[in-house]
């Protein structure tokens, strides 16, 4: 039950990250919004942490728990068209990545 769960809580993670990689390309998404998304992928692969990663268990979750939160952040602060528009995107992903820049082109 609880690894269900957790895969359910990774897979809606996965698809906020595609919203907003989409929500990025698009050019009515603040310059701010866009810094923030910057600053957060900067983070996760850069090899600095907060709390670096050879203190046990606790050295991992903080990756674990400051780019889940980040992420559901953002999406907050992000515009509600562009927010409804980088979902609709995201959720035909199963269309080509250019198809889905036409998709977002075309709702402006």
């Amino acid at each position: 039950m609880l690894f269900s769960r957790l895969r359910r809580w990774a897979t809606l993670i996965k698809r906020d990250v595609v919203v907003l990689w989409f929500a990025f390309s698009d050019p009515r998404t603040p310059w701010w919004n866009k810094l923030a998304m910057l600053g957060l992928v900067a983070y996760g692969i850069s090899p600095i942490d907060l709390i670096p990663d050879v203190i046990p268990f606790v050295g991992l979750l903080d990756d674990a728990v400051i780019i889940p939160s980040e992420v559901m952040i953002l999406l907050r602060l992000l515009p509600r068209e562009v927010l409804r528009c980088a979902s609709a995107a995201a959720s035909g992903r199963k269309l080509s990545v250019r198809a889905a820049k036409r998709l977002l082109a075309a709702s402006r």
